[in-house]
């Protein structure tokens, strides 16, 4: 399918995402053209978008819309777009933390933000939930650099670092950073706990559906009893989430928990919703994260955290571990919440949809 309409793209890596960046004034005004321009160039709805820039992944067929922000002490606004690989779908339900690593650097690259010396701060306002993030990008000479030696897992080699720090992201799609008020629930005979620091999931210990919890992508993808018993919570807790009907919406995100088993502070197995992540969702970890806080939640009695207000998390996942770092106050709320990502540019061009 064809549109007959291109548009300039840079083509990123964020984190361990991978998908096209656009200025929001290059795409079309209307809502229902824009998305039928993106399902174009990724070649969707198609398994191996042969027609098209996606990667027959959902972690390869994002979109990043940026605009000049209107709002003070805010740099530049960031939408983020899931376009379903075969669905004729493009939805805005989600926010993606891993995309998010590459707007900074997109929007000095496009002018949007002046760089600021050897480091320059870029406040992203996330459209799709409202909350306020802060990338710290690489700048020497006043040129964004994608060189260095930070390391994240699931990408390979190394490259500049992005710190991303979250602010105020408790409650960022369900209105609460626990939308029924508990911090666990019974839902078809399985304890989980519906939570939303950045990313609506729904957290239970993988035991509980009978897995392990250190099985690899490959095997949970093909696991469809299991597949289907967890879709069947996701369903009936989209309400309770104040997220409605889900059947057709990329939230909440599935997160099965184990104890972890490389010293770090909990292991997940994480759906999205119905494929195995190959990693975990930056925000997904920040909410996993969050819940290995909450006492008498089903991921704090596997989980192994330290003391103190300042709480290091490597999460771990099927590819390695994500480290979150969570401020956390007297009455043991979470402040703020850090991760380091990664970027870089692939290319950029005109894209054709």
């Amino acid at each position: 399918m064809t549109t007959g309409f291109s548009a300039p793209c840079m083509w990123m890596r964020g984190g361990t995402s991978k998908g096209g960046y656009f200025l929001k004034s290059d795409l079309p005004t209307d809502v229902a053209a824009r998305d039928a321009f993106l399902l174009a160039v990724m070649g969707s709805p198609d398994p191996r978008q042969i027609d098209g820039m996606g990667g027959a992944d959902p972690l390869t067929s994002k979109v990043a819309v940026v605009s000049k922000s209107t709002r003070e002490g805010i740099d530049v606004d960031y939408l983020f777009l899931q376009v379903f690989v075969d669905q004729a779908i493009v939805t805005d339900a989600q926010n993606c933390g891993n995309i998010l690593a590459g707007v900074g650097p997109f929007a000095i690259e496009r002018g949007l933000v002046a760089a600021t010396g050897d480091e320059t701060r870029v406040a992203i306002f996330m459209e799709n939930t409202g909350q306020v993030a802060v990338a710290t990008v690489q700048t020497p000479g006043g040129t964004v650099s994608y060189a260095g030696q930070a390391a994240i897992d699931g990408v390979p080699g190394t490259h500049a670092p992005v710190p991303l720090e979250f602010r105020d992201t408790a409650g960022s799609s369900c209105g609460a950073l626990l939308p029924t008020g508990n911090v666990a629930d019974m839902i078809q005979g399985v304890a989980v706990t519906l939570i939303d620091n950045g990313m609506p999931c729904v957290v239970m210990k993988a035991q509980d559906v009978g897995i392990t919890g250190y099985e690899d992508r490959e095997w949970l993808d093909n696991a469809t009893d299991l597949k289907a018993r967890i879709e069947a919570i996701r369903l009936e807790v989209g309400p309770l989430m104040n997220l409605g009907d889900v059947k057709e919406k990329s939230v909440p995100k599935m997160m099965l928990v184990a104890p972890p088993k490389h010293g770090g502070a909990v292991t997940v197995r994480s759906f999205i919703p119905h494929r195995a992540h190959a990693t975990i969702g930056v925000l997904g970890a920040v909410s996993v994260a969050t819940a290995c806080l909450l006492e008498g939640s089903p991921a704090a009695e596997v989980a192994q955290v330290g003391e103190g207000s300042r709480k290091t998390l490597s999460v771990e996942h099927p590819t390695g571990e994500m480290s979150c770092v969570l401020e956390v106050d007297e009455s043991g709320a979470v402040e703020t919440a850090a991760l380091l990502r990664t970027a870089r540019k692939l290319m950029d061009g005109v894209v054709f949809g």
